[in-house]
C-alpha cells in the first residue's frame, strides 16, 4: 500500500466529532491501480467527511470532477462530468476485513485509514455504461437504426411433425 500512502486519512489524535479532508485526484492516481481504464484525463476532487466516534469511524466520500470518455457511437473523445458519494463505517477488530462494503474492519492498532480504494470505486461506479457524446446528432441514431440487423419474426403457422402431434396428445391427456 506504499504507493497509496498519500491517500491516508490519519484519525489518531483527532477529537471525537466531524472532520473534513480534501484530495485532488488525476489520471496518475488511476494508473497506480494497474487496471485498464475506460477513461482518461481524470480531474477529480475527493471530499472526505469523517465523523469520529469512540468505537468506530463514519466516512462519507464525495467525488466530483471530469473524465474524458470515448463515445460509443462516433468514437469521439469528450469530457464527461462525474459525481458520486460512498458512505461506510470503519470499526476496529483483529484484522483487516472489507468483505462487507458498508462496514470495514481494520486492526485495533491502526492510526490511519487509506481512502484510495473507496475513491477509486466511487469514480468507476459513476462512469456510464453507454458513453454517448453530447455532440451526437439525431441523424447518427437514425443511421444506426437503419443499418442495425432486424429481428426475423418466426412464422406462427409452421407445420408440426405428426409424430410430435401424437406425443403432444398423450401429454395433454394427463
Amino acid at each position: 500500500m506504499d504507493k497509496f500512502r498519500n491517500y491516508d486519512v490519519a484519525f489518531s489524535g483527532l477529537k471525537t466529532g466531524k472532520h473534513e479532508f480534501k484530495f485532488e485526484v488525476e489520471q496518475a492516481f488511476f494508473d497506480l491501480f494497474e487496471t485498464e481504464q475506460e477513461f482518461s484525463g481524470a480531474k477529480i476532487d475527493v471530499d472526505v467527511l469523517l465523523e469520529k466516534h469512540s468505537t468506530f469511524l463514519d466516512f462519507l466520500i464525495k467525488i466530483h470532477g471530469t473524465v474524458n470518455l470515448v463515445c460509443d457511437i462516433t468514437s469521439e473523445t469528450f469530457t464527461h462530468p462525474i459525481e458520486n458519494e460512498i458512505k461506510f463505517l470503519v470499526k476496529f477488530g483483529e484484522e483487516y476485513d472489507d468483505s462487507n462494503e458498508e462496514v470495514i474492519t481494520i486492526p485495533q492498532g491502526d492510526s490511519a485509514f487509506n481512502i484510495s480504494q473507496a475513491s477509486y470505486e466511487a469514480v468507476i461506479l459513476s462512469i456510464p455504461m453507454k458513453k454517448i457524446s453530447p455532440n451526437v446528432k439525431e441523424e447518427d441514431f437514425e443511421l444506426i437504426e437503419k443499418f442495425s440487423p432486424k429481428e426475423i419474426e418466426e412464422e406462427e403457422t409452421h407445420e408440426i411433425d405428426p409424430r410430435w402431434e401424437a406425443l403432444k396428445k398423450l401429454k395433454d391427456k394427463k
